[in-house]
């Protein structure tokens, strides 16, 4: 048996996270001599807490680890730790984001504005066949993952050899306005016939736009913004046109055709009628 400084010493763990281990119940010393009070600890503790040492750097919280080592199985404690990663992934997404909008918005500041011009055309859109995936996401950006859906049900469903590839695929947002979370977002995929439908994978008509409003958008997705903000100065300078209807986005150079973000070419669309 060591007393907690020779415990603490051999493991290489300080005094200090050893007794909040022990508040914390997660590392109870082996005994606790009546007389005089010390905590004595055994080697057999040792891998014990070497796994708390693991979790507690892989990110896991004192109640996560608690759970961890109530459970022998080493699957579930395996399934902890792959969420945990996907956890952390998501995490590291969302402060990159930060990290993107921290650079924009130096750039307006030490530039002015930073708005960029953006040409405002009017077009009809007809109507298209389209294999659709409607679905109500996290956020806009796990619309990625949406688009891996529809291919994998695209290739099982041998729909490929149907696809129109002299359409664009698309995307329709169906929300009436901007939301941060629990985006209402359609994937539409123009094919030359249609297919048996299934489940959220629809075979359907959309809608023909005789007045829609396009602008195209170079560069990283945080642009975008700046150009829903260019459509906001062009129907305040033409208001015989008000929005009508849910905004469409098409991607002609994304992620899997273009490795340079700086590269990305996105279409806004916006449906308008006479007021």
């Amino acid at each position: 048996m060591f007393k907690i400084g020779e415990f603490s010493k051999l493991t290489q763990v300080s005094v200090r996270m050893l007794r909040y281990y022990d508040e914390m119940g997660l590392l109870k010393p082996a005994e606790v001599d009546k007389w005089t009070g010390y905590r004595m600890y055994s080697v057999e503790q040792i891998p014990v807490l070497n796994k708390i040492i693991y979790l507690r750097d892989s990110g896991f919280s004192v109640a996560e680890i608690a759970v961890a080592l109530n459970n022998d199985d080493k699957n579930s404690i395996a399934e902890q730790l792959d969420k945990k990663y996907l956890e952390i992934q998501q995490n590291i997404q969302n402060e990159q984001e930060k990290l993107s909008k921290i650079a924009l918005a130096k750039q307006e500041l030490l530039q002015g504005t930073g708005e960029m011009h953006y040409n405002i055309a009017i077009k009809s859109i007809p109507s298209y066949l389209v294999l659709s995936l409607r679905r109500v996401i996290r956020d806009y950006y796990a619309e990625g993952k949406l688009w891996k859906e529809l291919s994998e049900f695209a290739e099982m469903q041998h729909i490929k050899p149907y696809i129109d590839f002299s359409c664009n695929t698309f995307s329709i947002y169906h929300d009436k306005e901007y939301k941060e979370k629990n985006v209402d977002v359609e994937l539409c995929v123009p094919v030359k016939k249609a297919g048996n439908s299934q489940g959220d994978f629809q075979f359907r008509y959309t809608e023909a736009i005789p007045i829609m409003a396009c602008t195209m958008v170079y560069g990283e997705f945080s642009n975008i913004a700046g150009a829903y903000r260019g459509f906001a100065n062009w129907l305040q300078g033409n208001t015989q046109y008000k929005m009508s209807g849910p905004d469409r986005q098409i991607v002609h150079r994304g992620p899997w055709n273009e490795e340079n973000p700086q590269k990305y070419l996105t279409e806004i669309q916006i449906p308008l009628e006479m007021q």
